[in-house]
């Protein structure tokens, strides 16, 4: 234990040098902002398009508060997962190919250990990052539309954090066995079959990870008693990442070097 934390101190003092501690969370904090921002200011957008009809911007009607706190959210399942794979791809890839893996897992540490040290790693980045970039959309969501429940919102993000970090989890399991441009190309192709696979067949696929979403949208607009609670997408994400943990330590362990 003593050595995975040895690890992870190792990784936020990388991540701080390569100014990940800045610039993910920064972009964070942008595309939670921009959401009601420019919800808030598109009848001035619109009408300083001089090609737009005037129907339009006499038919446009402000969104509450919920929809634009879901669509700032929504941005994190694109947008953010696109950011935060690129950051995490070179995790154990990295690692393996440089020949710092078996440089690190020569002293008295586990495979499981330095992937769970790489892991908690990026949990902390994951954390930082959606926890201000939650705090800003709600900020001027409140301040330009309308209020929002804070416990509703902070259920809602949990939700999408647990969606983002599955990916992330993704990511470090290919990592464990690919090259860093193939592991983020398989993890955000994973990522996106299985959300297109829940939006095309939900009845389906309402157990899957890709439903945390949906679910945490559902719970901004109807709330937390209205929306009730369906355990089984946090299951199937929490047996997901334990597979990926389990499976790039395993990998890691049979193969240190490429």
């Amino acid at each position: 234990m003593r050595n995975t934390w040895i690890v992870y101190q190792k990784e936020m003092l990388e991540a701080a040098r390569t100014y990940k501690l800045i610039w993910i969370p920064v972009v964070f904090i942008l595309l939670g902002a921009m959401q009601p921002i420019i919800t808030y200011y598109m009848p001035e957008i619109l009408q300083a398009a001089n090609n737009v009809p005037q129907g339009i911007l006499e038919g446009y009607i402000m969104p509450n508060a919920a929809a634009v706190m879901s669509q700032a959210l929504g941005q994190y399942s694109s947008i953010g997962i696109l950011v935060l794979v690129l950051a995490a791809m070179n995790s154990l890839s990295g690692e393996r190919y440089n020949g710092s893996a078996e440089l690190v897992l020569s002293r008295p540490l586990s495979p499981a250990g330095f992937v769970i040290a790489k892991w908690a790693g990026l949990f902390t980045i994951l954390f930082l990052a959606l926890g201000l970039g939650v705090a800003s959309a709600l900020y001027y969501t409140e301040q330009l539309i309308g209020s929002l429940p804070w416990m509703d919102v902070v259920a809602a993000a949990a939700l999408y954090g647990i969606w983002l970090l599955c990916a992330l989890s993704l990511t470090l399991l290919f990592s464990a066995f690919l090259r860093a441009p193939a592991a983020a190309f398989l993890s955000l192709l994973s990522s996106a079959g299985m959300a297109l696979a829940d939006s095309l067949m939900p009845s389906w696929f309402h157990w899957t990870p890709a439903a945390l979403p949906g679910l945490s949208a559902r719970l901004l607009s109807e709330g937390r008693e209205a929306a009730g609670v369906n355990l089984s997408p946090c299951l199937s994400a929490a047996l997901l990442i334990l597979f990926c943990l389990a499976g790039a330590s395993t990998l890691m362990g049979r193969n240190k070097l490429p």
